[in-house]
Parts: C-alpha cells; structure tokens; sequence
C-alpha cells in the first residue's frame, strides 16, 4: 500500500508540481473545488476513499470525489462548456448586433434626410404650397421608415396616398390659382379625381416600384441579421444530452478525483467528446455558410433600382418632375376636373397674401446624390461583410477550435484519456456532424437535436429570401416581397372590381393592378386605404364639404353619402 501512495505522489510531482508538497492529494482538490465555487467544501471526504457509490469517475485507484461531488462536478462541467461557447461566439455576435443597430440608424438617417430634401425643394421651387406640404411629405417618409423597420405597410397605398394628398395643393396653387384656397368639399372631389387625370404621369408607381424593391431588401437584411443573432443565441444555449454531460465530466473532472487537478485531455479524447456533444450544432454548418454567401448575394443587388440610399435621396428629384409635368399639363387637367367637379368652389376670401410660382421659382436642389454623413450603406455592407466572411466556417469548426484553444493538451505533453494520464490517445477520432458519431467511442449521439432542427429550417427560409427563390405570401412579419412588375406578390393599393369599385371617366383612365391582399376595415381605416375609381361630387354640392371632417375624409365614404345626396337635391 505504501508503494501506491509514494508512485501517486511521485506521478503529482512529475507531472504537475502544485501538489508535491502536500501529504494529502486531497487537498489540491478541496482548493480547486473551492476556487471555482463548484460547491461546498463539506462535500470532499478529509482522505482519498473507495469511490464503489461513483457513477461516472470510476477508478481502481482511492478517489477524492463523493457522489455529491460527482453531481457538482457534472453541473460545473456543462455550465463551463457554455461559458465556452458563449465566449467563442461573442465577436460575431457583437459584430452582427453592432451592424443590426448601424444599419437600422442608417436607414433613419436617410429617411430624415430625404423628408428635408423634399421639403426643401417644395420651399425653393414651390413656395406658395410648401407649407401645406409639410404633413403629407412627414407622412409619407414617417410610413417608408416603418416600413423599412418591419411594419406590413403596403407601399403602393402609402405613395399613392401621398400624391392623392398633394394633387389639391398642386392644383389649388399652380394649375388653377385663386385668391384664397378651394373649400373642403372641393378639394377632396380634387383629390379623389387623382388616379383618373393622372397629373403626375406615372411618378407615383415608379417611386412605389422604386421604394418596394429597395426597401425590401434592406429590410430583408435587417431580418437575416437579426436572424443571425437567433442563431447564436440558440446555440449559446444548447441543451446537452445526458450522454454529452456524462462525457463532459469525465473529461473535465473526473481527473480530479485522483488528485490530477492539473491533467489536460488528449487532443483526439478532446475531439471525439466536444464532436459527439456538437454533432447536431455541427449541422448547422452548411446552412451558414450559405447564409453568408447569401448576404454577399443580396449585397450585390442592392444597386441601382435596389439601392435604398440612391433611391431615397432621388425623392425629391422624382417629385419635382411630378409636380412639373403637373404644371404643365395644367390647362388639360383643370379642364378635366372641371368636368369632374364642376368650377372651383373657394373659401371666402380673407387677408390672403398670393405668390404665384412664376415669381416664386428657384433653381431647385441639385440632382447629385447627397451621402449620409459617415459611411454609405454600400461601404457599410462591404464592411460588414468582410468581417463576417471570417465567421462562415464558425459552425463546423467549433469543436476543434475549443479543443485546440482551450481545452486539450498540447502535442506530445502527457494527458488524461478518460482512465489515466497517458503519452497519447490511442482510439479511432472521428468527424464532424451526426453521421460520423456513430463510431464515437466517447458519446453516443442518438440523433439531431429538435432545437437545432428548427434553427437550421429558419437559416433555409431566410436564405431562400435572400437568394430571391422564395416569394412568400403578404401577411406575416417575416414575409418580404422580392418580385417585379405586376405579378402575384406585387405590392399594391389599387381597386378591382371585386371590391365593388365603379368606374367614373374613360376607360383609358382606368389602371388594372393585381391586388394581393383586402385589409380588414378597421387596418383599412388606419392605412386610410383608397379605391381607385369614384363617384365626384358635382360642383353645386361643394357647399357641403365644409361638413366633412377634413381633406382626409376617405373614398368609401363619400361612396356611401352621395347617393343620399343626391336624392335630397333631386326632391
């Protein structure tokens, strides 16, 4: 028996030192135990006994440990392992959060930028309506900004409200200019006669065509890195099977209860217990990588039409050749609402200072696209990109990468295989991933793991998306549009027949636009949803649109007040 102890106390000293001085090699343990807080040091026996009532740290040798400990042990074991993956994955994770809140202030910045272009260019070239302007222009970028940050906002309706909303002013101001401005009632017949004249020619679908294709794509991006985040999240917090712990405290601690709190595993002991523990977050490998790759993908098409800063600092530029084309076309359009609405009906005149826009003209803002101060959201993105590129094998190189920085023992020093301290591991290591653990001769993995399942069926969704493959249906927080043209898919707020819309003008008037989507009435209400084509009130009814609410009063109910006007004036 004497022999035994001096070859353990012998192997401490050769081996590690720390415990040579110690008479009892249960002593370095209850230490260790207490450093790392495992648990209370009344659990450690005063000297090495039979461990029989162990369940994992079995050994022919006197052991340190009690059951309680071995629980401790197997506790501390997981929750190092986690620590171990929450470290390892905190760059990338706080490079994604980093470059979500960047992009989401970015996005802010050029929305305000643009809403002031706009307003500036209304005060500089259009004075005498700028003011009037200033709620449908807030409006307008108020909405495109919710709808970048994920709001289900239909961007058709959104646009096409705003130039319903400014045709009364284009018309009150420079196509038919009065002493004081029309009433109420006439400028909501102005209004609702809009998409019938059609007096910005075709600026409003090409800014809603324009807005819809780049903001879904920065939207999307914004969606794929918060996305990103869930992933790391998810695996930060991995739940471990019962076989993983096993092996993660035979591995960590189990060296412990023969005294070796210094032993290190062998690299290929390491390899096969972290593999067979990550064989499922393994999995997610391929679908990262390909989520990277997307992101690069969409990033390249982020130009152009797609280009989301181009687009939003062009606002201004769009809307002055809109009110432009309006003006001159002013005689056809005044005779067009005349026949429409009847001779304007104005307010009754008060001190009214009048400019007209011929005297009020100035050169407007230049055409040349004004960055936002910083960086672009090109050079952003490239940015960006270059640095999560580092991160698209993270997945299926955890394992090694914890084993080789962290845990294992470096080449040719002595280890701990799971039994004893030895020169090198002698069994077969095998691969990453789940079909390679059926050889593991450290844990049994007994297949995927749900949770995992579920993240990498999310990582195929969104890459999809990015990939332009996948063009879901309108109605849920995560579905993006990426179509063209008027297809399935297309936003859009215009009126069909099916929705009891009845046509009021020439038919060359009419515009036929698939629609996706009815709003139920009360979001209808909210998005101050418009049909297309409508009944006008005529001229000698004018005198009561002073009794409507205001220039918002919508479409549907003028459909359903008139007729009973109407009649009244007919008895």
């Amino acid at each position: 028996m004497g022999a035994l102890w001096t070859h353990v106390i012998f192997l401490l000293a050769c081996n590690f030192g720390s415990g040579s001085g110690s008479t009892n090699k249960c002593d370095e343990v209850r230490k260790v135990f207490q450093l790392r807080q495992i648990g209370p040091s009344q659990l450690l026996p005063l000297s090495p006994r039979p461990g029989s009532d162990l369940q994992v740290c079995l050994s022919k040798n006197l052991s340190c440990c009690t059951k309680k400990m071995e629980e401790k042990y197997q506790v501390a074991a997981r929750r190092d392992v986690q620590n171990l993956f929450q470290t390892s994955s905190s760059s990338l994770k706080f490079l994604i959060s980093r470059n979500v809140a960047a992009f989401q202030e970015t996005f802010e910045v050029l929305i305000k930028q643009a809403e002031n272009h706009t307003n500036t260019l209304l005060h500089q070239s259009y004075r005498t309506l700028a003011d009037q302007a200033v709620g449908p222009v807030q409006e307008l970028f108020t909405d495109i900004g919710l709808f970048l940050l994920g709001s289900e906002l239909n961007v058709d309706d959104l646009v096409q409200r705003f130039f319903d909303s400014l045709f009364p002013l284009v018309y009150n101001h420079l196509i038919n200019p009065g002493l004081s401005d029309i009433s109420l009632g006439y400028a909501e017949c102005v209004r609702l006669s809009r998409r019938d004249v059609r007096p910005f020619s075709a600026a409003p679908s090409l800014l809603a065509d324009q807005i819809a294709r780049s903001g879904v794509s920065g939207k999307l991006l914004l969606q794929a890195l918060h996305l990103g985040i869930e992933v790391i999240n998810t695996t930060d917090h991995l739940q471990l099977s019962r076989e993983c712990r096993r092996a993660l405290l035979k591995m960590h601690y189990c060296p412990h209860c023969q005294g070796l709190t210094q032993a290190r595993p062998c690299m290929g002991y390491c390899l096969n217990v972290m593999r067979g523990c990550l064989a499922s977050m393994a999995e997610i490998d391929a679908h990262w990588r390909e989520f990277v790759r997307s992101l690069e993908g969409l990033s390249a098409r982020m130009q152009g039409p797609q280009d989301l800063e181009q687009v939003l600092l062009g606002v201004h530029t769009l809307l002055h050749d809109a009110v432009e084309h309006a003006e001159k076309n002013g005689p056809r359009l005044a005779a067009q609402v005349h026949k429409l609405c009847g001779p304007a009906s104005r307010k009754p005149v008060q001190s009214v200072s009048i400019q007209h826009s011929s005297s009020s003209r100035e050169s407007i803002p230049l055409k040349a696209s004004v960055r936002v101060s910083g960086d672009s959201l090109a050079v952003r993105r490239r940015d960006f990109l270059n640095s999560l590129r580092l991160y698209r094998t993270y997945y299926g190189g955890l394992a090694d990468q914890l084993c080789v920085s962290e845990l294992a023992s470096g080449d040719g020093l002595s280890c701990w295989n799971g039994t004893e301290i030895v020169k090198s591991y002698t069994l077969r290591v095998v691969g990453n991933g789940i079909k390679a653990q059926s050889d593991n001769p450290e844990v049994k993995v007994k297949g995927a793991d749900p949770v995992i399942n579920q993240i990498i069926d999310k990582l195929k969704h969104i890459n999809q998306l990015l990939q332009g493959k996948s063009i879901p249906k309108l109605g849920s927080l995560d579905q993006i549009e990426t179509g063209s043209g008027d297809i399935e898919g297309r936003y859009s707020g215009d009126c069909d027949d099916e929705d009891g819309c009845v046509g009021s003008g020439s038919g060359e008037n009419r515009r036929k636009v698939s629609r996706v989507s009815k709003l139920s009435p009360d979001v209808a209400g909210d998005h101050r949803h418009h049909h297309h084509h409508h009944h006008y009130p005529p001229a000698e009814d004018s005198k009561l649109g002073g009794r409507s609410r205001s220039l918002g009063l919508t479409g549907a109910i003028w459909v359903l007040i008139l007729p009973c006007l109407h009649m009244l004036l007919a008895l």
